[in-house]
């Protein structure tokens, strides 16, 4: 008598914020959620530490830590990017860019943590205090003259502080750069994924962006934002195509990355190579 054959799913892990959510929708509502085992996460930081310890076959990750995990390729054409301003990545301060001389970091940032040096460092030159902490902007600006916020926490003070300046990476980073910000991309274990595995996350992001409505609806209650505040951030601040410009936009943000000593070396782009 024949056997049958089991085939171990995939472990794919992400975060959990809004700006991953047209990602990972198809993964944990969509075609695409008996395909693999996926793991939400509320903090980037912590998908990458999974992957980095071979715990997940893919994740999700800050593009900082591609440049920390050994033996991980890039899936081509799919990524978290914001050309103009993307309202969850930001400074917030009391006071003009000028007078900062020590930022308070989300612990939960990792890629926000290495712009933060480049755009102190390298662009302005400057030298500064950072501290890692809790993503509480008032006690983040209680021990420090400039909070680094991300996220869904990030999306909440915009929204309701009028009373703080907001520094837009995105926004710094083209007026810099003249490029689009690239955040996060898929990164795979590649010995892993030299078999069938039924996952195209080309697939699950076009599925993602087709339930916009229902991904709004969903956070809307979850944040206690209004509506047509979050869909206008998944319509008009963030984008999902890794494209030349992206790629571009990448290699320069990981070479100043490298020229401010957040990496020791600079390892080239390795994408995944996609079978039919």
């Amino acid at each position: 008598m024949e056997r049958a054959t089991v085939t171990k799913r995939l472990v794919i892990a992400a975060s959990t914020y809004l700006n991953s959510a047209p990602l990972c929708y198809s993964f944990l509502h969509g075609s695409l959620r008996e395909a693999v085992l996926f793991l939400p996460h509320a903090a980037p930081s912590t998908c990458s530490e999974l992957l980095r310890d071979g715990q997940v076959d893919a994740a999700l990750i800050p593009v900082i830590e591609y440049q920390r995990i050994e033996g991980v390729a890039i899936v081509p054409g799919v990524a978290v990017v914001s050309p103009h301003e993307v309202q969850s990545v930001f400074l917030a301060s009391r006071g003009p860019m000028e007078r900062v001389r020590r930022v308070a970091l989300d612990i939960s940032s990792r890629t926000g943590a290495a712009l933060t040096r480049i755009f102190f460092e390298h662009f302005l030159e400057r030298r500064v205090q950072y501290i890692p902490w809790p993503p509480d902007v008032d006690a983040m600006l209680s021990v420090a003259d400039a909070a680094l916020l991300i996220g869904d926490p990030a999306l909440q003070v915009r929204y309701h502080r009028q009373d703080l300046r907001f520094y837009d990476y995105a926004r710094l980073w083209q007026e810099y750069t003249g490029k689009p910000l690239v955040f996060a991309f898929w990164a795979v274990r590649e010995e892993r994924w030299g078999r069938g595995t039924g996952v195209d996350f080309q697939q699950a992001k076009e599925e993602g962006l087709r339930h916009r409505d229902q991904i709004v609806a969903r956070y809307a209650e979850a944040l206690q934002l209004p509506p047509e505040f979050l869909r206008r951030y998944l319509d008009e601040s963030v984008a999902y195509d890794l494209d030349e410009e992206g790629i571009c936009s990448l290699a320069l943000f990981y070479e100043l990355a490298h020229r401010v000593g957040v990496v020791s070396e600079v390892r080239p782009l390795r994408f995944l190579s996609v079978r039919s």
